[in-house]
């Protein structure tokens, strides 16, 4: 079959690469604009971009994939499928209606679970122990497509954001080929999604990495592994900002030590060359204050180090406060 594939970042790529090596043919590739970037600011392909250049595909750029010269080359290429991965725009009827078969959409979750911008770190951030791939075909609404194919994956307990995206992207490319093997024998079978079953998956923000030490501490720590590598967890220490980069749920504190100590959340507990504990609201297993163990920090203005390289460099002591 002929194939335009639709992307942008690594992800995306792996996936081109892979229908590279098949017989399929790809007649282009879509890709967001150039952008700018480090000191120098200079003009940086995505990812897909540089596979597309290296591999002698037509690469299209358009600012608006409603523009006519745009809709006039999807037309030219008369392609079979339209293969979108990580495109970051939601596209309309009058593009997806160009590809002879159909466009599918390969998501990084089990849908209706986690429709958006970035079901991996929502799916870890909310403690879930299972997520998986889906591949659809696309409609004009946001990840709401007939299911064609999905495959379940297990989210172990120290899985952080990144090691998550790697076990998709070594299972995504061939359940996107064997997907495109069913639509051109024509013996697929679809599933429409409930829509009341359907949770978002928003964009990330900045703010969405604020810890408040008035959660528990599994919340705390599902949000540090959740939020790697941008825009990661973070709390404050003397006025400055500290990224929290790597953590662990600490032990529950006894009615005794409660009541001699008193902690309030945020209220550092303990400094040891394991880390730093903080006072974090109560468990979700027990009736009395959780805490969480600090193992790797990121201070402003600073390099990245451990928690016990970090307590050398600034003498802190139990009962200063974060947050």
């Amino acid at each position: 079959m002929t194939i335009i594939f639709f992307g942008s970042d690594d992800f995306a790529a792996t996936h081109l690469e892979a229908l590279v090596k098949t017989k399929h043919r790809i007649v282009g590739c879509v890709t967001p604009l150039d952008k700018p970037q480090g000191r120098g600011m200079k003009m940086i392909y995505s990812p897909v971009k540089t596979i597309a250049v290296e591999n002698n595909i037509p690469v299209w750029q358009p600012a608006d994939a409603r523009d006519t010269t745009f809709l006039d080359q999807l037309k030219k290429a008369g392609a079979d499928l339209f293969v979108v991965i990580a495109y970051g725009r939601i596209l309309p009827l009058s593009v997806l209606g160009l590809a002879k078969k159909m466009a599918v959409n390969v998501h990084a979750s089990l849908l209706p679970k986690y429709r958006g911008a970035a079901p991996i770190n929502w799916a870890i951030m909310n403690g879930d122990e299972e997520t998986g791939l889906t591949i659809i075909k696309m409609n004009e609404q946001m990840d709401a497509g007939d299911i064609l194919v999905q495959e379940k994956i297990s989210i172990a307990p120290l899985e952080t954001s990144p090691s998550l995206r790697r076990k998709m992207i070594r299972v995504g490319p061939t359940l996107l080929r064997n997907a495109i093997q069913s639509i051109e024998e024509d013996h697929y079978v679809m599933t429409k999604q409930d829509p009341k079953a359907a949770t978002l998956a928003p964009k990330l923000t900045k703010e969405l990495g604020r810890i408040d030490w008035n959660k528990s501490a599994r919340q705390i720590e599902c949000l540090v592994r959740g939020l790697l590598p941008w825009p990661s967890a973070y709390t404050f220490y003397q006025g400055k900002m500290l990224k929290v980069l790597e953590a662990e749920v600490g032990p529950a504190l006894s009615a005794v030590q409660t009541q001699k100590i008193h902690p309030q959340p945020g209220d550092i507990l303990e400094v040891s060359a394991k880390g730093i504990l903080v006072a974090t609201s109560t468990s979700f297993t027990a009736a009395y204050h959780g805490s969480l163990l600090i193992k790797q920090v990121h201070l402003e203005s600073a390099k990245l180090m451990t928690a016990g390289e970090f307590i050398r460099g600034h003498a802190i002591k139990p009962g200063e406060k974060l947050g």
